[in-house]
């Protein structure tokens, strides 16, 4: 993927990709969101392929912004406000490796970020419970399937949607709205 310049990515394993794309597709800055797999030895995984957890990927999201709107930072907080980072390999009811919570940077700089917000949220306790979110370099990100893409816009009354995404999208319009498009 060619990226624009002015852009930067940032790629996040935060559970079923289908919640982290919903919340930051909303947001200003953002100028698009792929769902896809990351982090794993198969080559050309399929969804089928992780769904077991045997390949090593995560379900992940690549986040194209403009830093100019929205901030790395920002980023990262809006994607620790919106996951649980203390599960170790799950998110609700959605368990195995393909769900952990993982920060794959881009750069140094994303690295740094990445560390220094994990630190800071550990030292101030803010989830009660050790953050086990890892940092990693990225590694070839894995475009998922097309059925996939924007799933939560286009299956928003599908059972999982309703009751899992939903409700993570209103908490981000309610605590975020400042940092919401138009």
């Amino acid at each position: 993927m060619e990226i624009q310049e002015g852009m930067e990515v940032a790629t996040f394993a935060g559970g079923c990709f289908w919640c982290t794309e919903a919340v930051f597709l909303e947001l200003k800055g953002v100028q698009r969101v792929v769902s896809g797999y990351i982090g794993g030895e198969t080559i050309n995984p399929t969804y089928k392929d992780i769904c077991n957890g045997d390949t090593g990927h995560a379900e992940a999201i690549q986040i194209t912004f403009d830093p100019s709107e929205i901030s790395y930072g920002e980023l990262l907080e809006i994607f620790f406000a919106t996951h649980d980072p203390t599960t170790l390999n799950r998110q609700g009811n959605d368990i195995g490796t393909q769900y952990r919570s993982e920060i794959f940077y881009n750069n140094e700089n994303q690295k740094d970020l990445a560390e220094a917000y994990i630190d800071l949220m550990t030292r101030e306790n803010t989830f009660g419970k050790p953050i086990v979110t890892k940092i990693s370099p990225a590694s070839i990100f894995y475009e998922a399937e097309d059925y996939h893409q924007n799933y939560y816009n286009q299956n928003k009354l599908q059972g999982y949607c309703s009751y899992v995404i939903t409700p993570k999208v209103e908490k981000l319009r309610k605590v975020y709205k400042d940092k919401l498009k138009n």
